[in-house]
């Protein structure tokens, strides 16, 4: 499958509830073992206009997509313009984003997307994510081994991040 199976936000058939049960089972099985997990939950600012074209024509082509829809989806990209009308009519070229509230718009950011919830994170780690929003969780025995594993994915995550040219996202860490 192209798309991971960590990613449930836009995915027919699935629900939060379907995100959730795997950080149950991971948080679960860590309790189990007597370790401790942290989670980092990462949201993306502005997700859908920070999705770098590029980007998702790169994905796309590296799933072996058809060429046709490949072409398809690269046109719907280009000479795209916004337009504010109030007492005066402006119009702007958009060179990034998928268009939020349209047809293509969920499927392009899972493309878009699936390159970070690839990357390769250490056995006591995973990645879970619903739409833009993320979920670092990770296990271990101590504070100080929790702090050092979470230091050093959160540092691949943003490397991951600057691959894909995407914007800065926000954190918010909690203890289970």
């Amino acid at each position: 499958m192209f798309l991971s199976k960590n990613h449930y936000g836009f995915i027919p058939q699935t629900s939060t509830i379907d995100a959730i049960m795997p950080v149950k089972e991971f948080v679960q099985e860590g309790f189990s073992k007597g370790e401790i997990t942290v989670t980092v939950s990462l949201d993306v600012e502005g997700a859908f206009n920070s999705a770098w074209v590029p980007r998702v024509l790169k994905n796309l082509q590296e799933s072996g997509c058809p060429r046709n829809l490949y072409n398809l989806t690269k046109n719907y990209f280009t000479q795209r313009k916004a337009t504010m009308a109030t007492n005066i009519k402006t119009e702007r070229a958009v060179s990034k984003g998928c268009l939020q509230g349209s047809c293509l718009g969920p499927g392009l950011w899972n493309i878009f997307y699936n390159s970070l919830l690839n990357l390769k994170f250490k056995s006591g780690t995973k990645i879970i994510a619903f739409a833009d929003d993320l979920l670092l969780l990770i296990r271990g025995k101590s504070a100080r081994e929790l702090e050092n594993i979470a230091n050093t994915e959160l540092k691949k995550f943003q490397r991951g991040q600057e691959k894909i040219r995407s914007v800065s996202t926000t954190k918010s860490r909690k203890q289970c």
